[in-house]
């Protein structure tokens, strides 16, 4: 087994491995190839020194993505292929990602509940943060007014959510956004008060100023879910609980979620719903 950085030309053989290892048993969506090499590629190339591989007998094993804004460092994606699991890929992987974290103020990763993983990121000095999921069919006679603020992000108002932003993590989505719109999210912005990435009511990301906006955002978020279709919301901390109160009233049913991991300053988190691709 070696390490050596990813590459363009590894998109869709890594995106094939990260699949098999997060989804497996799960069934395959049509358009979730081109989602996931979206991902992938955009983070070669803008985080080039946080992308790695490993590669045994010519074949992809394993990989990690990891992106640095503005002083933040963050693990986007770490994934062992199943038939290589528990031998130290992981580790190794997440090392070599880290070697990107040099100079950064803070660093923050969204764990699966996978045991293993959970170890390897408080081996490597990260504090714990629990966290829950929210997940069901929304009660849409629970769903408020539309708050009159709220309109739809085209793609080129990005620069009025950084304000919410650099308040929760101290540091821009704007370099991510486009990607997510491009991968099927759909952004809903409050002027500069905050914003919320979600497909048809799947939460991805949200960043406010305020809890009012922060709740109104998620509201706004959940009613857009197609009626009967499942809503969810991941990486609900304890410092959420504007979002659990949401969430509960809107219908939808609590349990365990992957914790999060932060090391340094990372700001204070809250108002805050991280994105597992951008953080």
């Amino acid at each position: 087994m070696r390490l050596r950085p990813l590459t363009l030309d590894d998109v869709a053989e890594a995106e094939r491995v990260a699949f098999a290892a997060m989804h497996s048993g799960q069934a395959d969506d049509p358009d979730r190839a081109r989602r996931g090499q979206s991902r992938i590629a955009h983070l070669v190339e803008l985080d080039a020194p946080g992308a790695w591989c490993a590669v045994e007998d010519g074949r992809i094993t394993g990989l990690a993505l990891a992106l640095v804004r503005e002083g933040l460092w963050g693990l986007s994606l770490l994934a062992v292929a199943p038939d290589r699991q528990a031998q130290g890929l992981g580790r190794a992987l997440l090392d070599a990602s880290l070697t990107y974290a040099e100079g950064t103020r803070g660093q923050l990763v969204l764990s699966s509940v996978d045991p293993r993983a959970m170890r390897r990121y408080a081996r490597a000095g990260f504090d714990l943060v629990p966290c829950v999921a929210a997940a069901g069919i929304v009660d849409r006679a629970a769903l408020p007014a539309p708050h009159p603020g709220i309109a739809h992000g085209t793609g080129d108002d990005l620069a009025c959510t950084e304000a919410a932003s650099r308040l929760v993590r101290g540091a821009t989505h704007v370099p991510d956004i486009p990607n997510a719109i491009d991968r099927g999210d759909r952004l809903l912005v409050l002027g500069e008060r905050g914003f919320v990435l979600h497909r048809d009511g799947v939460v991805r990301l949200l960043a406010a100023v305020d809890e009012e906006a922060a709740t109104a955002l998620l509201w706004a978020a959940l009613g857009d879910a197609p009626p009967g279709a499942t809503a969810s919301v991941d990486f609900l901390s304890a410092q959420q609980g504007w979002a659990v109160r949401v969430c509960v009233e809107a219908g939808l049913a609590l349990s365990p979620d992957g914790p999060m991991f932060t090391r340094g300053d990372v700001g204070p988190l809250r108002p805050y719903l991280p994105s597992g691709a951008y953080l």
